[in-house]
């Protein structure tokens, strides 16, 4: 399954708002191809030769409601920094994730948040828990697996889940003060 620009399911079409569905695992060929050509796409994303040439939008993540397959499955890969400045890659091939537990401390990035489906500007804090864990079959590791998440990756993992429930990260700004600072809150 090749996907691009003109593949992804825009916030215009009510697919996206779509609640999903958990997959039956062992995973089927179709949804092995599935989730491999999603986790391809967010590789590819932020590699510019690849991406002008294929048409892809630089992401972290995607769903695949994203591209019209209403299934509990999301691809992530993403490069992110220990506490002591130390890089770390983490890439995932998730399916049936699910927030089984989630920080009180809220976080968010400072910049907001974009995602591939929504092509305007949505400006304002995105508020999520600062720290998750989520539970999972990882496709890569051929088994079931628990995230400890925090700081980027858990805002990150937080973002792909909503989807599986319809959820757009616009719909977490706030409306009347989409700058309100947070107190206590982990800033991104």
């Amino acid at each position: 399954m090749e996907i691009n620009n003109n593949t992804i399911v825009k916030d215009t079409d009510p697919k996206v708002r779509e609640k999903s569905f958990p997959v039956a695992l062992p995973l089927s060929h179709e949804d092995r191809e599935t989730l491999e050509s999603m986790l391809i796409y967010v590789k590819e994303s932020i590699i510019p030769e690849i991406a002008e040439a294929k048409d892809l939008r630089p992401a972290v993540g995607i769903s695949a409601i994203q591209i019209g397959i209403p299934k509990h499955l999301i691809a992530i890969s993403l490069t992110d920094y220990d506490k002591n400045d130390k890089e770390i890659h983490y890439e995932f091939a998730l399916v049936n994730p699910k927030i089984i537990s989630s920080s009180v401390q809220p976080a968010y990035l400072e910049g907001g948040e974009g995602c591939l489906s929504v092509q305007e500007t949505h400006q304002g804090y995105v508020v999520r828990s600062a720290r998750v864990k989520v539970e999972a079959y990882d496709m890569l590791q051929d088994k079931y697996i628990t995230i400890k998440a925090n700081g980027y990756l858990a805002i990150v993992l937080q973002h792909e889940i909503d989807h599986l429930s319809g959820v757009l990260f616009y719909d977490h700004i706030n409306k009347e003060e989409p700058f309100k600072k947070i107190e206590g809150a982990l800033v991104i």
